[in-house]
Formats: structure tokens, sequence, C-alpha cells
């Protein structure tokens, strides 16, 4: 199978970034707590969310486009390799930059970050280590990427992909979206924090992508016909602005607390509904991009944006905690726009130099399987030039197309 791309998720990968380094700007400056933007830089967290959607698009994909082929889905060890080649060298070198350039804070010990080094600080019950506290959402991803070959098998098997096969389980997938605000609620009404960071509360936003997944592939093969999502395909900027629209709900008292303080049940239930129509509307429209979209998400520029998104998540904190100690600046004393545009710059610098000289050789010699095709028999050109099965945090390498009618 060959690996095409979706090149406007490229620029969506960036936005996402941007979002998360720009709350936790702001959460470290104080910027989010208090003043005339704390309500949106607060929100802008929203960026974990686009990145889960877009993940549950793009690695549910593949097992969609098998059972629409009647050909065998990805096969489980080369798909947990592919996961730990993206996810752990940068993960790594995080976890060692943290340890020997970010000050230390009570409580934090080696066993601190060997648990972030495998992924598993989110199931103890100790703090966090500064520099890395964002890899929560990182261990999280990584337990979707354990349960999803199970997930979509059992999604796609017994049945041939019909019409109404499909509408069922699009209607299963869009039941699970309820199960991470439900689940939100019941953390906070039991007074269990720890359970908040784990996979259950999040599973709602990567079942957006893949609801997306098996709607594209659906109607491109022409198993689901015109429905409204085709007219919203071709109004990009309405959809985007329904999800600022939504955004600046998520700003006020409903969607909870600007601080880490507890929610109530209701505030974490809207708020992780909310944000799961923030992730719907924000990705919908580059899945199916108008030429424009394409241009704009997908072109150069966000092309690179999009290759060092992940690096960007991983350094952000470690490069801001280096600047906060170059100016001399104390958490939450201000200074919002002194320590942003050093950390984004920085952030990106070392990103790039750690995309270019460590991440990508390092999946180029892993990989073994990069010429595959993830199209499935019937699909037009134009959804096949879009069709891709790469992971949210790198494009691949793109073979060329097969001639007409190949697979």
């Amino acid at each position: 199978m060959r690996r095409t791309r979706f090149p406007a998720l490229d620029g969506l990968r960036a936005v996402g970034a941007l979002a998360v380094l720009t709350t936790h700007v702001g959460f470290h400056s104080g910027a989010s707590l208090n003043g005339p933007f704390a309500g949106l830089l607060s929100r802008l967290d929203v960026g974990v969310a686009i990145f889960f959607a877009i993940s549950g698009f793009l690695l549910y994909r593949p097992y969609v486009v098998a059972w629409f082929g009647e050909t065998e889905p990805p096969l489980l060890l080369p798909y947990l390799r592919n996961r730990a080649l993206r996810i752990l060298p940068a993960l790594w070198v995080a976890v060692v930059l943290a340890a020997l350039l970010v000050p230390r804070k009570d409580g934090v010990t080696w066993t601190t970050y060997l648990l972030h080094a495998s992924l598993g600080q989110v199931y103890v019950d100790t703090p966090a280590a500064d520099g890395l506290t964002q890899m929560w959402s990182l261990a999280t991803e990584g337990a979707f990427y354990l349960l999803l070959p199970f997930l979509a098998r059992l999604l796609i098997s017994y049945e041939r992909p019909t019409r109404k096969a499909v509408r069922r389980r699009l209607a299963v997938l869009t039941c699970f979206t309820l199960l991470g605000p439900i689940w939100m609620a019941a953390v906070n009404a039991t007074g269990n924090p720890i359970a908040g960071l784990w996979l259950p509360g999040y599973l709602g936003w990567f079942a957006v992508g893949m609801g997306f997944a098996l709607w594209q592939v659906a109607r491109s093969s022409g198993r689901l016909g015109p429905s409204a999502l085709d007219t919203l395909a071709t109004i990009p900027g309405t959809i985007w602005a329904v999800a600022a629209a939504l955004l600046l709900i998520a700003t006020g008292p409903i969607a909870g607390p600007y601080d880490l303080t507890s929610s109530s049940p209701g505030q974490a239930f809207v708020k992780n509904l909310l944000y799961t129509a923030i992730a719907a509307c924000v990705v919908f429209p580059a899945i199916m991009p108008s030429t424009r979209t394409a241009a704009i998400l997908g072109g150069r520029v966000a092309h690179v944006a999009g290759d060092i998104s992940f690096g960007v998540f991983c350094y952000h904190l470690i490069v801001l905690s280096l600047v906060e100690q170059l100016f001399g600046v104390d958490p939450f004393e201000g200074h919002f726009a002194k320590l942003f545009w050093p950390t984004l710059i920085g952030s990106a610098a070392v990103a790039a130099a750690s995309y270019y000289l460590m991440e990508r050789p390092i999946m180029r010699l892993g990989r073994r399987d990069r010429s595959y095709d993830v199209s499935p028999v019937g699909l037009d050109s134009t959804a096949s030039a879009m069709a891709s099965s790469t992971d949210p945090w790198t494009t691949p390498e793109v073979s060329p197309a097969p001639p007409s009618g190949q697979g």
C-alpha cells in the first residue's frame, strides 16, 4: 500500500501546537488567570482536542480502507513500531533535557522522570516534573495507540460495509463523543483528579476523527450518498467561525475556572463537550479541503510547521523555563509578550533540529513498510489524492500514485 497525504492537516497540527504553547505561556505569565484575554488564553488547551481528532482520523482510516477494500487491516507489530518510532525519541530527549535544565520542585525524583519516559505518569499519584507537564496528553494518546487496533477491528468485523453497516458504526462513534463528558463529570463528582487524565475522558475527541474517517471513505466510495456534510465542506470559513463562537462560549464560567482548581461536574461535562465540538469544526474542513484551504493549510510553510509541531509540543515548556531563567521572570508575574516570542522562536528552532537531525532519520531507518497504498478500490481521483495513513505528528514519504484501477 502507498502512503498519500491529507496536506491540509499539516497546518492544523501547527495550529494545535501553537495553541498549546500559547496557553502554557499564558499560564506561566499569569495572563490566563487575570486580564482581558484570560478566558481565551486559558481555553487554548483545546489544541489537545484538535491533535486527538487528527490522530483518530489518520490512524483509524487505514482500518476503514481495509474494511471497504476487503483486505487485511494494518499489522499490529509494524503499527506499534511506527508509533514508537514517532514519539519515543523526542519524548526521551525532552525528559533528559528537563531533568538537566529545569529546576526540580519538591517531590520530583528520578523515578518521576522514568515515569514520564514510559508514559506512565498519569497512572501514579506523583507530582509532574516541570518542563514535562504537557506530557499527560501524550500518555493519553499512547493509550489510544494501544487501544485502536482492537477497537478498530471490533468496529470493522462481523459484516460487509453496506450503507446500513456504515451508519451503525457512525452512530456508535457518535455515542463515544458523550463518553468523555460523562467521565469528566464523574471524575469531578468523586474527587479523583488523576482519573481525569485517562483515556476515557478524551475518547470522544479521538472518535470525532474516527467518525470523519469512516464518513470520508464511505462517501468517496459511494457507500453513503450526499448529505449536509457535503454542503458544509464547501463553506470552511463558516465552520471555522462556528468553532470560534464555541471557543468564545467556552471562555465563560460555563466551562469552569481558568486556573487548576476543580470544576463542578456540570462545568467539566460542558467543557469536554464544547472541546469535542470545536475540534470537529476545526478538523472537518481540512479532510475535504477547498483549493484555497489546501493551499493555505497544506503549503510549504504549513508542511514544515506540521513536521516540527510534535517537537514544539515536546520541548516548549523546557524552552519556556530557560527563557524565564534568562530574563529573571518568576511565574505569574506577567510579561506575556516577553515570554511568548522567545519561547515560540526557541521551541521552533529546537523542534526543527530535533526533527531533521534525529526524528526523521530514525523513522526512515526504522520503517520498512513505507510503500503501501491505503486508497480503497473505487475512490475517485480527488479522494485518492487526499487519502492518508500518516500519524498526526509527521508527513511521510509519498510514493507516486498507482495506475488507474490499482488499490
